[in-house]
């Protein structure tokens, strides 16, 4: 065992842990964020794309203590209580939500490319969305969704 140190949605967080666990079932068990959903459970599909130091990443191949000294935020951060992010308020707005399983790994990489780029192409769109898979809807509607968020994000709705 050994003591992780981490922030999680803003909340540092101190725990014993068995380091050989993987990061999403720390996140999952542990903390009781479920939002991260284990789909492959290889790093293939992005249901479990967190964003940690500011890139999105598949929680599901990294070893729980690469998570040491780290800031992560996970779905339920993404939100401000009541209040939806643009991109959660979008996939809602154009329809890009089926089941659901697989959305909250878009919005975690869609969110950690408009953190960094809140005017991106349509290409830059579908780089950062390249790693997470959906088998329910379409990606155009998960493409209109970001690029709709991007840009009530440059008008300021979000700060």
């Amino acid at each position: 065992m050994e003591i992780l140190h981490t922030t999680v949605n803003g909340k540092k967080i101190e725990k014993l842990v068995d380091p050989s666990i993987r990061l999403v079932d720390f996140l999952r068990r542990d903390l009781g964020l479920v939002g991260a959903k284990i789909g492959c459970g290889q790093g293939m599909c992005g249901s479990c794309t967190i964003i940690m130091n500011g890139r999105a990443v598949r929680s599901c191949v990294i070893p729980v203590m690469k998570a040491n000294n780290a800031i992560i935020e996970t779905i339920e951060g993404v939100a401000r209580g009541e209040k939806l992010h643009p991109l959660q308020e979008e996939f809602i707005n154009k329809g890009a939500i089926q089941c659901g399983f697989c959305t909250p790994g878009f919005i975690m990489s869609a969110k950690a490319l408009l953190d960094k780029n809140n005017n991106p192409t349509v290409q830059e769109v579908r780089q950062a969305l390249r790693g997470n898979l959906c088998r329910c809807t379409g990606y155009v509607k998960i493409e209109e969704a970001v690029l709709a968020a991007a840009e009530r994000l440059r008008n300021g709705e979000w700060k």
